[in-house]
């Protein structure tokens, strides 16, 4: 464990590498700490900056990674509203530069890419630990039942709201993180290095459970069962994993769906946001379909360059109010979909350049049967279904950093068994 800290390599490197380590383990937390770590990063890459180091990669690939945020500037030009475009263009600016300072500094990702991700990983899975160690501190203060921990009270947002994160948004980092510690534990063979990844992996699984975001779930089901056992097994083990596998995730699906608290989660809260019920008496909430077909009807007047950057919330505002989904309208509501959201603000020509990001990186990802990287891609794809997941900070973070630190550490590493043995 002490080589995640102790790296032999040049003091500039190891400078840069100590910075991305921070970097991750920021990640879970309040935007101030990773803001801080990037500005310094970016700082120590550009003091540092040597023609002679900087990575021959194609430009083409840096612009394909920074497109979003092209597509954002570019919709400025005929925004209805300038104030909430440039405010967008804040947001969205690690977009831009996280493939620039992966390219222009000189750090081997490939190389530490296994130690980076198991030092997230561990950081990820300490923060699980320590939001059910508040938990039962406040069960235990308001001298509360233990049965009511799986209650709405503790589950979803009101889980990870100690750390001040979006559940869906810190699903998506565990997912990577269970991703890696299931692949860390098939190549590994020391009994206490299998011990530790094992124990991580049911962690940040039941973390994973408590802040129940359907979309991450059914990601996780497809990656584990599907797509692990098929770009890191062959043969006989393969169908081993499968059926091992695909038996331990009916059982949890059992398991889940027997809590009240849980079926109502992922089944009733699901159906409600798929109904199209018109009766707001019943209910103070509007469902997603409503919201969705609002920002239809928007996206049909502006079809093929949308109203321009920012202008989403100020435009459903009124459409909310006039079609009666008052809470939307009280709450500032956005689509809830990044799809949808790109639709309002840059038309199909920014909806289709997002969704050949994706597919790009898809594409590498089953070329180089780099398995991390596609189980980011679905948990992007998937969440922007349901998220405007290039909206809040955490979310963009999340999609900037992992996509430029997969497309510039490689392909499908073997897990370095001797690097990532446990203490």
């Amino acid at each position: 464990m002490k080589k995640l800290f102790l790296i032999r390599d040049s003091l500039e490197n190891k400078i840069s590498y100590y910075h991305l380590l921070c970097l991750m383990a920021s990640l879970p937390f309040d935007r101030f700490y990773s803001h801080l770590i990037l500005i310094s990063f970016a700082i120590h890459t550009l003091i540092n900056l040597k023609k002679s180091t900087v990575k021959q990669v194609p430009v083409l690939r840096i612009l394909i990674l920074q497109s979003v945020f092209f597509v954002t500037v570019l919709s400025t030009i005929y925004t209805i509203d300038t104030h909430e475009a440039f405010n967008e263009w804040g947001k969205q600016i690690t977009i831009f530069l996280f493939p620039l300072l992966f390219w222009l500094n000189p750090l081997d990702l490939k190389k530490y890419r296994p130690s980076l991700l198991l030092s997230f990983s561990i950081v990820c899975t300490l923060t699980i630990i320590y939001l059910y160690f508040d938990a039962f501190r406040s069960i235990r203060y308001y001298k509360l039942p233990l049965s009511v921990f799986f209650s709405r009270n503790f589950t979803n947002h009101n889980f990870s709201e100690p750390i001040d994160m979006h559940a869906t948004f810190f699903s998506m980092q565990l997912g990577i993180s269970l991703v890696f510690m299931l692949s860390a534990l098939l190549f590994e063979r020391g009994f206490l290095a299998r011990s530790f990844y094992f124990i991580c992996s049911v962690i940040l699984s039941a973390g994973l459970i408590q802040l129940c975001s359907k979309s991450v779930f059914i990601v996780l089901i497809i990656v584990i069962n599907i797509a692990l056992p098929y770009f890191m097994l062959q043969g006989a083990k393969r169908w081993q994993f499968v059926l091992i596998s695909f038996s331990l995730s009916a059982c949890l699906i059992f398991g889940i769906l027997s809590d009240h608290t849980f079926k109502e989660r992922y089944i009733t809260e699901l159906r409600q946001d798929l109904s199209n019920s018109t009766d707001h008496r019943a209910t103070t909430d509007d469902s997603r379909l409503e919201r969705w077909a609002v920002a239809i009807t928007l996206i049909a007047k502006a079809p093929m360059v949308g109203h321009g950057a920012g202008s989403e919330i100020s435009l459903l505002q009124e459409s909310f109010f006039n079609n009666k989904l008052y809470s939307s309208y009280l709450h500032r509501l956005n689509t809830h979909s990044q799809y949808l959201s790109l639709s309002i603000k840059s038309g199909i020509v920014g909806l289709l350049v997002y969704i050949a990001t994706l597919a790009y990186g898809l594409k590498i990802s089953f070329e180089q049967k780099d398995l991390l990287f596609f189980t980011f891609l679905m948990l992007t794809a998937i969440v922007s279904v349901s998220e405007n997941l290039l909206d809040v900070d955490k979310g963009i973070c999340f999609y900037a950093f992992f996509f430029s630190f997969f497309i510039f550490s490689g392909g499908q590493a073997k897990i370095d068994t001797e690097t990532l043995s446990a203490p």
